[in-house]
């Protein structure tokens, strides 16, 4: 056994639980809880855009999974960071492929996931220009991940009173239009292959499209139906902080992302918080920068980042 090896076999060990995830219970516990940096996950952002587009065999990628690695070994410890590479059936090629996870208070039995996806999209398909070009995704992935590395370094300095792995998905975007099928490749692989089975967390929270100026957050529809407390917890909570203008008390539409996979196939409950809309129709409608070369640092905003990770930071330190 190598080294990462022992040291998933580590995480996952103490990351089973046997807990009944039904109930999903939630009060106030009267702890300070540490204030979220957004200058910090602003950074996070830049950082991955600067690797350029991170898409799948591409020297970006690998730059970016290696600073994934790094960055959460320093917070997290050498011991509870592990790569689990995978390869999969890209269109016209072998994609080499990389899940980043860490694990912070490994002793306790008592879990929950964060999760994101840390891949760009290959290709403008939304855009009217360049097309066939892969864009940067500062926003369809390096929002998700930048504000949970901020999370990340919290951890480190003040410890969370639960466990809490982050699992940073790989190739969640690597699909095409009308086709859902090479998709989601990262949770498809953790799900079906986990370094130790019978992993079950309390629950799971997905981040995807989090750092957009004047994000919109309604209820997404998967998310209500798998984890409904967990959802009206975290929207209550963005309640109380003044932060109703992004977390919309709305039924959003039903999204397909890393968070259905996770449900349907490891029997996890996690909700997805996005930045989405609803057509009349009941279909999904995303921010003009979806998909294009617009998914870049222009768009990206602290105090869209400051939210998410007060809500987050208050439901991890005050309400678990």
């Amino acid at each position: 056994m190598n080294k990462w090896f022992l040291a998933a076999l580590l995480i996952f060990f103490f990351g089973c639980s046997n807990s009944d995830n039904s109930g999903l219970n939630f009060s106030e516990k009267g702890r300070e809880v540490p204030s979220f940096n957004s200058d910090s996950a602003y950074q996070f952002v830049q950082q991955q855009v600067d690797f350029g587009p991170r898409v799948p065999n591409s020297e970006a990628h690998k730059e970016a999974m290696n600073f994934f690695k790094e960055k959460l070994q320093g917070y997290a410890g050498s011991n509870a960071v592990f790569v689990q590479e995978f390869k999969a059936e890209g269109y016209d090629e072998k994609l080499e492929l990389g899940n980043v996870i860490a694990a912070f208070n490994l002793t306790s039995p008592d879990r929950i996931m964060l999760s994101a996806h840390w891949d760009s999209r290959p290709r403008a398909d939304m855009d009217s220009t360049r097309k066939d070009e892969a864009i940067l995704g500062a926003d369809d992935g390096g929002s998700g991940v930048a504000v949970l590395l901020e999370l990340a370094r919290m951890f480190r300095d003040n410890p969370p009173p639960i466990g809490v792995d982050i699992v940073l998905f790989d190739g969640e975007d690597y699909g095409e239009s009308g086709s859902l099928e090479k998709y989601f490749l990262g949770s498809k692989y953790w799900s079906n292959n986990p370094p130790v089975p019978g992993y079950s967390p309390r629950f799971g929270i997905l981040l995807d499209m989090v750092g957009a100026e004047g994000a919109q957050f309604p209820k997404e529809q998967y998310s209500v139906r798998y984890a409904p407390n967990l959802v009206d917890e975290v929207w209550n909570i963005a309640e109380e902080k003044g932060y109703d203008d992004y977390f919309l008390n709305e039924q959003g539409a039903a999204v397909s992302d890393d968070h259905v996979i996770v449900n349907e196939q490891a029997q996890i409950p996690i909700i997805n918080i996005i930045n989405h809309g609803r057509t009349e129709r009941g279909g999904t409608e995303f921010a003009p920068h979806w998909h294009t070369h617009g998914d870049n640092m222009d768009i990206i905003s602290r105090e869209t980042m400051q939210a998410i990770g007060d809500v987050m930071a208050e439901l991890i330190y005050n309400r678990l």
